[in-house]
């Protein structure tokens, strides 16, 4: 790696947030280099923090979505903190919120009105559903994001409707957000203008159903759960080996003719009445399903695994995350790094997205209020003030942690 500047260097991120979506988006935006101030309330900060105690007793989502960012922490009820976070947006680039529908242009903090007075501001606000229509103001937790979709709708097993194992909805509202930052960042540069972006939850997992809501527009009719099957691909499932099972994934007929053919050794079967085509196979799914099933039971995982591979056969090992952790495709490419807490290192995958020329930082989860004094002291705040306002509860230090005795 080279002394390459990272891409976002020099952009300052404020940022009001909490829980998973714009966390995430903010985090990304850590990673590529950006300083990020994370506004959080004094004593209880991001809600996120307190999910659970599982990494050293921290809370995993915090660690998994928070590193690399600076904690502010301030009473943005009080007319002190509110100033302060005011003239902390000031001298920003952007500044990201995920509040309650309203709460932050009660907070003087609304994205017309911050543009209004700091034209080069990029602001992204991320809600539930949207600034408008009648659930603009209802609470809006991923679940209840997927069930309002219709993601749970084709999630799980023909028997039991399932939301994701992970928050989809938060997920994708947080990545069109950092998309959307970028994109604005970008404009900016052009005609020296911010502006304001508009991210929902609602409508981000919308654009991931695209497939089966053409299918219900133009099909009439609902794609139906497939547990890990597919509804319009056949085979595509896990099946059973000597030992085990292993997925199997036929994109065309071309992939057919290489499974029965150079994988099981029965060429015979590549031009079955029922089987010879994808849409064949997709209407006589439970045969062909048998069918692949009787063969692949006659060989090991491992010995299967590789005649696929040699066929260039999609296939894939069903993981858990054990077997995550644990992958050789992390550790071949080096991609674990250690990652500093406030509880000491812990473990962290490199971002997704690999610079050829410079790594991109995984800084440290900061404690709750870590920089509050620092940050406060660069908008001229002097220490005799920074104490009375953490006296007042105004604003927010991190706990002290005893001394381990000898």
């Amino acid at each position: 790696m080279t002394n390459a500047l990272l891409p976002l260097d020099g952009i300052t991120v404020v940022t009001l947030e909490q829980a998973v979506a714009a966390p995430l988006a903010t985090r990304h935006l850590a990673d590529l280099g950006a300083r990020v101030i994370k506004v959080e309330r004094v004593g209880e900060g991001d809600f996120a923090r307190n999910y659970d105690h599982e990494v050293h007793g921290l809370a995993s989502h915090f660690v998994w979505l928070n590193r690399g960012k600076e904690s502010v922490a301030l009473d943005l009820k009080s007319p002190e903190g509110s100033e302060l976070v005011r003239r902390l947006v000031a001298r920003a680039d952007v500044f990201v919120q995920n509040a309650a529908p309203g709460a932050a242009e009660r907070l003087g903090l609304g994205g017309e009105e911050l543009v209004a007075r700091h034209p080069r501001l990029v602001v992204a606000g991320i809600s539930g559903y949207g600034t408008g229509g009648p659930l603009r103001d209802r609470k809006a937790y991923d679940m209840l994001i997927q069930a309002e979709t219709g993601l749970i709708s084709v999630t799980g097993t023909p028997e039991t409707a399932t939301k994701t194992g992970i928050p989809s909805a938060d997920i994708a509202a947080g990545l069109y957000a950092c998309q959307a930052v970028l994109a604005a960042l970008l404009r900016r540069e052009r005609t020296g203008r911010g502006g304001v972006v508009d991210i929902s939850m609602f409508d981000a997992t919308v654009e991931w159903l695209g497939h089966p809501m053409y299918i219900q527009l133009y099909g009439g009719r609902q794609i139906p759960r497939m547990g890990l099957s597919h509804a319009s691909i056949a085979p595509y499932d896990a099946y059973p080996t000597a030992d085990g099972q292993i997925l199997i994934g036929v994109q065309n007929d071309r992939g057919w003719q290489s499974l029965v053919g150079d994988v099981f050794g029965r060429p015979d079967l590549a031009d079955h009445p029922h089987l010879a085509t994808n849409p064949l196979r997709v209407a006589h799914r439970e045969e062909c399903d048998r069918v692949v099933a009787e063969q692949t039971r006659r060989f090991g995982t491992a010995e299967l695994e590789a005649r696929l591979a040699a066929a260039g056969v999609p296939a894939a090992q069903v993981n858990d995350m054990a077997g995550l952790v644990a992958h050789p495709q992390l550790s071949a490419r080096d991609r674990w790094r250690q990652v500093d807490t406030p509880a000491g290192p812990i473990a962290g995958v490199l971002p997704p997205v690999s610079f050829r020329d410079v790594e991109l930082p995984m800084g440290p989860v900061p404690a709750l209020g870590a920089h509050t004094d620092a940050v406060l002291a660069e908008l001229g705040v002097d220490a005799a003030r920074i104490d009375r306002l953490a006296a007042a509860g105004v604003a927010g230090r991190p706990a002290r942690v005893p001394a381990t005795a000898e």
